[in-house]
């Protein structure tokens, strides 16, 4: 960020005070600022662009650097010499490294088999696949060619898989035969020789083999993945338009069929690029890790960090397998600079009451980053008593929907617990309340983005005049995208997110966001898991908290009474739930988020959609069962 700052002043004669009049430049002047950071990112346009921005009457139909071209692929692998890009960690101890002159070789192989195939640019091509490094040379193979990448995570169910990847019609796809979790190992042959049949554009599964199979090898349409490198390629950059798809996308497909979500390469690649190198300060050869999977954004994200010459490091297994101290050893023994979770494994750890600093030198960590829900205060509270004192906690926020964050870290600023630092550059971030006027400082509302940017979606997949795309994001307020998270900023110029706007409750007409009462619920030691909604009573509703507690704890009076207690001391009466149920499981994302709208629509008798969405839909028969028993 620094450095940014004096390349704007010595080169451009431009100086700013503070980050406030930073941001505020790359908004109002937000041409500029993405002009700019192209030419100090060193993106390199293989045409030149004949604008940076050509405005349209809406926001969505913007168009960013028209005329230029550039191939995405390129950028991640334009360094090629024998320093490590990825390394690569199992849970059961297994580690592979990968140079990055043996990246590109590998990328080559597999882009000169695609092309044999007759892959082109325009076709898909899909994965069910473990966060591993063949699928990072997958991805890096298509987006050379031009092709469009789409993933899944080998945990969804065969019909969540065909939800998503079913929609694009992929030529080909690339599959993991099995993987290991917790110690389990789960096998997928099954899987594939049913998507193999159901998925009707499919002319070939490459296979990556952790078991070979004599009834998979018997199928013609499937190879395995090394048979693809056996032949030396030339490897090719197909020169492409800025907006060219890069990457299909899916959002959660909690209130309906999953959307197909298109993001383009240029804008992809510029925004992950100023939030690898300007907030998170990814310098080259720092080593980076986010817990994920494939069928996240986050994998998307860290594999760009390629692009500022980091090296990745890829976890695949349980993060508690074989203890809660696993991802803590793995940071020590591979000197991670850059460590991402999410606030749901850092509350486990904290009811495990583990310390990793007790454990582990955690010394070459920089940055803790987190994503996925709010983190909330006593996250940062247990990071800097029990993990490391002198780090940055980076609490980042975004989404799918544009591959990116809209709030982040700075690395030149102070973190102050239970807020994300600031604003993104160029993004155009405010807080509208329900007139649609923007909120003032601390006054909670929508989070919105009032100007494009260039990592917008290109579109949704068979979205007809993008119908689909303009009711997502801009139904609430005409030409300003709406994100559907409830926040404020603060007086430090930070931003608090209290949930999602859609599942936020309404008590007595009052607006509360549910991540004020689950920061609450964090300081009771015996409660694991919560989830909170307004339940309808006839024509009124109310709150209803419902809990998980540790083994052998019981919901008794005496903690109904000090949850309740908690609760109205920190924030109001309104917040205070009128029932408190124990519950055995909630129901969560394949990425790990709280569904808080299939509970409310369980327990409220509506109809829940697209249960394959969730990791464990069986956790909603229980709060079906209470509805018949109210």
């Amino acid at each position: 960020m620094s450095d940014f700052l004096s390349y704007l002043k010595m080169h451009h004669g431009l100086s700013f005070d503070n980050y406030e009049q930073l941001h505020t430049w790359s908004t109002i002047d937000n041409t500029d600022f993405w002009n700019l950071f192209a030419k100090y990112s060193d993106v390199n346009f293989t045409t030149v662009p004949k604008a940076t921005l050509i405005s349209a009457n809406h926001i969505m139909d913007d168009e960013w650097f028209p005329g230029s071209t550039l191939n995405f692929a390129y950028h991640l692998l334009k360094r090629r010499d024998d320093e490590t890009a990825i390394i690569f960690k199992e849970e059961n101890g297994n580690r592979l490294d990968m140079s990055y002159q043996e990246l590109y070789a590998s990328v080559s192989k597999l882009s000169g088999f695609l092309k044999k195939s007759g892959i082109k640019k325009g076709d898909v091509i899909g994965a069910v696949m473990t966060n591993r490094p063949e699928t990072i040379v997958a991805m890096l193979a298509t987006s050379s060619i031009g092709a469009i990448w789409t993933s899944c995570s080998p945990d969804f169910g065969i019909e969540g898989i065909i939800d998503r990847i079913g929609q694009v019609e992929p030529k080909i796809l690339f599959a993991v035969d099995g993987y290991q979790y917790g110690g389990k190992y789960f096998d997928l042959t099954e899987n594939i020789l049913s998507l193999n049949k159901k998925i009707k554009s499919l002319n070939q599964i490459i296979l990556v083999q952790e078991n070979p199979l004599k009834e998979i090898n018997a199928i013609p349409e499937i190879i395995n993945f090394k048979d693809c490198l056996l032949n030396d390629h030339d490897l090719e950059f197909e020169s492409l338009p800025f907006n060219h798809p890069l990457f299909i996308m899916y959002s959660s497909g909690t209130t309906g069929k999953p959307k197909c979500i298109i993001h383009g390469a240029g804008g992809t690649l510029l925004q992950h690029l100023k939030e690898h190198r300007l907030h998170t300060n990814i310098k080259k050869n720092d080593r980076i890790f986010f817990f994920t999977t494939c069928g996240w954004m986050m994998w998307n994200w860290l594999v760009s960090a390629l692009a500022s010459e980091a090296t990745i490091i890829l976890y695949e297994g349980s993060p508690f397998f074989p203890d809660p101290n696993h991802l803590w050893r793995i940071a020590e023994e591979e000197e991670i600079n850059i460590f991402g979770v999410s606030p749901r494994y850092l509350s486990a750890l904290m009811k495990e009451k583990h310390k990793p600093k007790n454990h582990n030198d955690l010394s070459s960590i920089k940055t803790i980053l987190s994503t996925g829900s709010p983190l909330l205060i006593d996250h940062f509270e247990y990071i800097e008593k029990n993990i490391k004192s002198n780090t940055q906690i980076s609490s980042i926020s975004g989404g799918t929907d544009i591959i990116s964050c809209f709030a982040l870290g700075n690395p030149n600023l102070p973190v102050y617990r239970g807020e994300i630092q600031s604003k993104g550059l160029g993004m155009a971030v405010k807080i509208f309340n329900d007139s649609g006027e923007e909120a003032a400082i601390g006054s909670k509302g929508e989070l919105v983005c009032t100007q494009s940017f260039p990592s917008m979606p290109i579109g949704f997949f068979n979205d007809l005049n993008n119908k689909k795309y303009k009711n997502s994001y801009f139904k609430k307020y005409n030409n300003v995208w709406a994100q559907g998270d409830y926040a404020s900023f603060t007086d430090h110029g930070g931003l608090i997110i209290f949930g999602r706007s859609d599942a936020t409750l309404n008590s007595g007409g009052i607006r509360i966001g549910t991540g004020e009462i689950y920061r609450q619920l964090e300081k009771f030691p015996n409660i694991l898991e919560s989830v909170v909604i307004d339940e309808e009573d006839n024509q009124d509703s109310f709150v209803s908290l419902f809990i998980i507690l540790k083994e052998n704890k019981q919901l008794t009076e005496e903690l109904i009474k000090k949850i309740k207690e908690e609760i109205k001391a920190n924030t109001t009466p309104r917040h205070v739930p009128k029932k408190i149920t124990l519950v055995p499981d909630i129901p969560r994302t394949r990425s790990g988020k709280i569904s808080e709208l299939s509970v409310k629509a369980a327990i409220n008798g509506n109809e829940i959609k697209n249960i394959e969405a969730l990791a464990n839909p069986q956790s909603l028969d229980f709060f079906r069962q209470l509805r018949i028993q109210d």
